[in-house]
């Protein structure tokens, strides 16, 4: 029994990163959920109290798996600017795959202060990494040079998202260039 119910909490979970990544957090609905899965509307609620609750629940399984995959593309990256352009390229390679659309979706959209926390906490070791290797570079502001990098790449992942002009490969370069050209200063 318990078994069956997890397995049905994964379908539920994967529907609503297929929803999110296809339409956004509009697109997560009880209904949408209930459609995709198979189950009635009551049994999504047997689940999940509210649509913060599916949402927080994903952060807390998918943004620890991206974040790993950030980490270890920095790790194996030489030296500080190395470390600042795997940052930056990783996460624009990310796009494409399904979680991270849904990663996505939920940091563009109103969260709630529990799933807002596991967003920032995920992030809060990434955004580590990146001031350290600012730090190593002799930046006299490196927290702060942090969340405007990451703002670089915040843009970069919605040009790719919307299908911009530029082809993906284009941004992702533009976005590393500026990366590195900004982090020397």
């Amino acid at each position: 029994m318990a078994e069956h119910r997890s397995m049905q909490r994964a379908a539920l979970l994967d529907a609503a990163r297929s929803l999110l990544s296809e339409g956004g957090t509009e697109a997560l609905t009880f209904p949408a959920l209930a459609e995709r899965t198979g189950l009635a509307r009551s049994s999504v609620y047997e689940y999940f109290r509210s649509r913060a609750a599916v949402v927080e629940e994903l952060c807390e399984a998918d943004f620890p798996v991206w974040a790993a995959e950030v980490e270890a593309a920095m790790a194996d990256a030489e030296g500080p600017e190395g470390k600042i352009e795997a940052y930056v390229r990783k996460q624009l390679e990310l796009v494409g795959d399904r979680r991270h659309r849904a990663v996505v979706a939920i940091s563009a959209s109103e969260l709630d202060a529990g799933a807002r926390e596991k967003i920032r906490a995920a992030h809060g070791g990434l955004v580590a990494m990146i001031v350290q290797a600012l730090a190593e570079l002799g930046h006299a502001e490196p927290r702060l040079t942090a969340m405007l990098l990451q703002g670089v790449v915040d843009a970069a992942v919605r040009r790719i998202e919307l299908g911009a002009a530029e082809r993906p490969d284009v941004i992702v370069r533009a976005a590393v260039s500026l990366a590195l050209v900004g982090v020397r200063g």
